[in-house]
């Protein structure tokens, strides 16, 4: 069965607005049996089976991959029934930064929209479906860790993904640093087991390529935690739903504002119209790819929304990251 929409035409009703996320089109495959799931300490995660084959991830099921908001969707309905409690408050916690690095290869050159070698798209199978969300690489002590959308890796509240890999510098279905699969998938409990918007942040943990660690090939960006709000950022992802194909990178800019609509998630907004695709795409303080990565592109409201929200990274999420990056 093949599904195709866009943005405009899969919103989610929510408080007093309709509420999107941000993924793209495409078809559906069978599944694998799921693994088995553990949680420690507020972290949800799953081990991924060391057969996963990234070649699965031809150009053409790259290119027909399910909305992702379609999965957020479920979980934002059930969110609805069963609002989960309050959550942290804003800045709780201690200002925290983990520095990034650069790739020891020389990167790619590429024209176009010029893609960043350490951010690209994420493909994963969950329920029966293919699906697609933007991600990005960022530092850990494994080398080898990726950040995403909490609802590009467990259904929230719901079971976890399988074959998940991460194509960095995607583009027009080439991918230039190879297909890294994930062998683990972290999520906050508070995401994986109740849905909550304000933690629809996850982390994947790739298996080295060819003997080589991700960040080794494509560099990782810094992270921050705690920081403060309202700050300027620019964000990061591959939208597909008009006037864009989902094939090439894109960026917005702007200074963040807390979201008007539905306060208890906690989210910061920025002017952008990104559309389906960008999902999971990083947030990055500043003006450049270079700065610390401190949200992700969550969810948008209406058909023809001018703002994107992504979650604020506290004390929660840090705990997430903190999980995924010291994990071989």
């Amino acid at each position: 069965m093949t599904i195709s929409r866009t943005l405009a035409t899969s919103l989610m009703s929510l408080s007093t607005a309709a509420l999107f996320t941000l993924a793209s089109a495409g078809g559906a495959t069978a599944a694998p049996p799921a693994p088995d799931n553990k949680e420690v300490h507020g972290v949800s995660s799953t081990r991924i089976s060391a057969t996963v084959d990234a070649d699965y991830w031809t150009p053409d099921r790259m290119r027909a991959a399910v909305p992702g908001e379609v999965l957020a969707k479920k979980a934002l309905q059930r969110q609805k029934a069963n609002p989960a409690p309050a959550g942290e408050t804003a800045n709780k916690g201690a200002d925290s930064k983990i520095k990034g690095s650069d790739p020891s290869v020389q990167p790619l050159a590429n024209a176009s929209e010029n893609p960043v070698p350490h951010i690209g798209k994420v493909f994963f199978t969950l329920g029966g479906s293919d699906y697609v969300c933007s991600a990005n690489s960022v530092a850990s002590t494994n080398r080898n860790t990726v950040s995403t959308a909490g609802h590009c890796l467990n259904e929230g509240p719901g079971a976890f993904a399988t074959r998940f890999t991460f194509v960095p510098a995607y583009l027009n279905g080439a991918a230039p640093y190879g297909k890294w699969t994930a062998k683990a998938l972290y999520a906050p409990t508070q995401w994986s087991s109740l849905g909550s918007m304000q933690y629809d942040t996850g982390f994947a943990v790739v298996s080295q390529l060819n003997g080589r660690n991700l960040a080794d090939v494509v560099g990782a960006s810094g992270v921050r935690f705690n920081a403060a709000r309202g700050l300027s950022y620019k964000a990061f992802g591959y939208p597909a739903a008009s006037p864009f194909n989902g094939e090439s990178l894109k960026s917005c800019t702007g200074t963040a504002t807390n979201d008007p609509y539905n306060p208890q998630f906690n989210s910061q907004g920025i002017p952008c119209n990104m559309t389906g695709g960008s999902s999971g795409g990083p947030w990055f303080i500043g003006t450049s790819s270079g700065g610390y990565q401190n949200s992700v592109n969550s969810y948008g409201y209406g058909a023809n929304s001018t703002r994107m929200y992504g979650p604020y990274w506290g004390s929660v999420i840090q705990s997430t990251y903190n999980a995924a990056a010291s994990a071989y």
